[in-house]
């Protein structure tokens, strides 16, 4: 009798765990949107990219608008979208992609939820977005290249897989946010439960583009197994890879070596 009460017990706290697990995901996903404040950075200039709403799932994410950064020529040729990581306020890259790219028209959104952007963040919406973004770029600029940062990587993926790009950069990406959530919680069925899966190892043969991955060696955020799995996705001859050893999930973006595996690549002078 005890035993059978003890595994009902166990059974209902598993049960709860896991409801819990389903109905906060997002807000484990993608926090602390509040926590990333409406900046304002000298010598940028900001666009406010009206999108629409989309369908995510069951639920239906309502219109928004995007805070854009953007530095350089609004008539350069060449332009960069950079798509940033989870909490990331992407003003704070301003400094480092302006000297980098001084050619380049330089875009820089800020997600649903995130740094003046409204609405709310989930899969569909980010995709849609920046498909949205790609396009109002495209229209000004002959050639675009993609870079995405952890989440980031999943969203400019997605975009190289929808719109030709000239260049890819993937940093401290994965296979998919399916296979890192398994990880995390071996003990619960993630495939029942995950709404958002990023899915980038499954985009990868609708990808044209050259493709740059960049991995942290001590990343304890994003398994490293995870990025070499995609790595492995695409074919040989179309993918390089860095490995910055020293380098942890939060301060790649400073290690020895970072600026010249993302610029020399993006502009041919390595």
């Amino acid at each position: 009798m005890w035993a059978a009460g003890a595994l009902a017990v166990g059974a209902a706290v598993y049960a709860a765990l896991g409801f819990g697990l389903y109905a906060n995901q997002r807000r484990m996903m993608y926090f602390p949107t509040t926590e990333t404040p409406d900046e304002l950075v000298p010598g940028a200039a900001v666009e406010r990219l009206p999108v629409a709403a989309t369908e995510s799932g069951q639920s239906t994410d309502a219109a928004a608008s995007l805070k854009i950064w953007r530095i350089g020529a609004t008539n350069a040729a060449q332009a960069l979208l950079y798509f940033g990581g989870n909490a990331e306020d992407v003003a704070w890259n301003v400094p480092a992609f302006a000297a980098a790219f001084p050619d380049r028209a330089v875009y820089l959104p800020n997600y649903r939820g995130y740094g003046g952007s409204s609405g709310a963040p989930s899969e569909a919406a980010l995709f849609a977005d920046a498909l949205a973004l790609y396009d109002h770029a495209r229209a000004r600029h002959e050639n675009i290249a993609l870079i995405g940062r952890s989440l980031g990587s999943a969203v400019a993926a997605h975009v190289g897989a929808e719109r030709a790009a000239d260049k890819l950069v993937l940093i401290t990406p994965f296979d998919s946010a399916l296979n890192v959530a398994r990880g995390m919680f071996p003990l619960f069925p993630v495939a029942l439960l995950l709404k958002d899966r990023y899915n980038t190892a499954g985009r990868v043969a609708d990808i044209s583009a050259p493709v740059r991955v960049i991995i942290a060696g001590r990343d304890r955020v994003i398994p490293r197994r995870r990025s070499e799995a995609l790595v492995r996705a695409f074919p040989a001859a179309q993918v390089s890879v860095r490995v910055l050893e020293q380098a942890n999930h939060h301060n790649i973006s400073e290690a020895a070596g970072y600026a010249g595996a993302l610029v020399g690549f993006v502009n041919d002078s390595e």
